[in-house]
């Protein structure tokens, strides 16, 4: 979640300086939160809001929302000791990198639409279950499919390990052995575990959109960010 507190906390700790010392320079009109003069010591705020004291700005970072074209043997994660992680892709600072973290993570195998935001409240909802945003992806199999694998991913499918049962899931085929995906939930292993009840292995899955955000022509390894429209259509 987006870390929020008090104003006098954050500036008595930047500033080294105690909240009497705080309070001061709020009376004396010395500190502004977004552009606007502080309302009070106990003002919220988050780390994206805009701090400045004195004409010395204390905080001042930007939301950042970026697609990226995974490949496969890059980790969806921020650090790891074998592979190249997905942040290393991005060529940014070591600051703002320290800032990001992955929003719906895939597989080491897995390619296509992986999104890196630093705006915790935003992936929140993007992932939350309750918003059931659909995504998107395009399955290689080892073995033909037809036409009587798709009212099984309609219904749904039962785990018995998690006793859970699969929420409808969209299935059209492409050719032979790919079909298209759309699940709107991401269950652990999901669609190989509901291609695995037909004992047909996935040779590949490249996922090719997270709701309106769309993966296109954007080329493998790159990344882009999102237009103001992506990120607006997860606030809706």
């Amino acid at each position: 979640m987006a870390k929020r507190g008090r104003l006098d906390s954050f500036v008595a700790k930047k500033l080294q300086v105690s909240k009497k010392a705080v309070r001061n320079l709020l009376i004396e009109k010395q500190l502004w939160v977004d552009g606007e003069l502080a309302t009070g010591l106990d003002q919220q705020i988050d780390e994206f809001s805009h701090i400045v004291c004195a004409s010395e700005v204390l905080q001042q970072f930007t939301r950042r929302y970026y697609l990226l074209h995974k490949p496969v043997g890059v980790v969806s994660a921020t650090t790891d000791d074998i592979h190249p992680t997905a942040l290393s892709l991005l060529a940014l600072q070591q600051s703002e990198q320290a800032m990001l973290h992955i929003a719906g993570r895939l597989d080491l195998n897995s390619t296509g639409a992986l999104i890196i935001t630093n705006d915790a409240k935003w992936s929140d909802a993007l992932m939350a279950p309750e918003r059931k945003v659909a995504k998107e992806y395009l399955v290689t199999l080892g073995n033909p499919i037809d036409a009587s694998y798709i009212q099984p991913f309609l219904d749904g499918m039962y785990f018995g390990y998690e006793d859970i049962t699969t929420k409808p899931a969209e299935l059209e085929i492409v050719s032979d052995y790919q079909a298209k995906v759309t699940l709107h939930e991401g269950k652990y292993h999901q669609i190989k575990r509901m291609f695995g009840r037909f004992r047909n292995p996935v040779v590949a899955l490249h996922r090719t959109a997270i709701g309106e955000i769309k993966l296109a022509d954007l080329p493998l390894g790159e990344y882009r960010e999102l237009t103001q429209a992506e990120v607006d259509s997860v606030k809706r």
